[in-house]
């Protein structure tokens, strides 16, 4: 079992070393996903609880009347 598990490892780490075109192209992947979801995170998706409430009281009530609130 161990023996396989070495085996594929290997496998795809030989291919990786040998690869030249597909070494750019998982760059390029890696800098869209760190873009996706740092970048935008931090651009489009601020921490409103941290900038409307000033402690973790305030804001874990304000959460609560949130959820807890019917409406008619």
């Amino acid at each position: 079992m161990f023996n396989l598990i070495k085996n594929i490892i290997s496998f795809y780490v030989d291919g990786f070393r040998s690869m030249q075109l597909g070494k750019k192209l998982w760059a390029i992947i890696f800098i869209k996903i760190f873009i996706l979801f740092v970048i935008i995170k931090l651009l489009f998706f601020p921490n409103v609880l941290k900038e409307n409430f000033k402690n973790d009281q305030e804001r874990s009530s304000y959460i609560l009347d949130q959820l807890t609130q019917t409406n008619p």
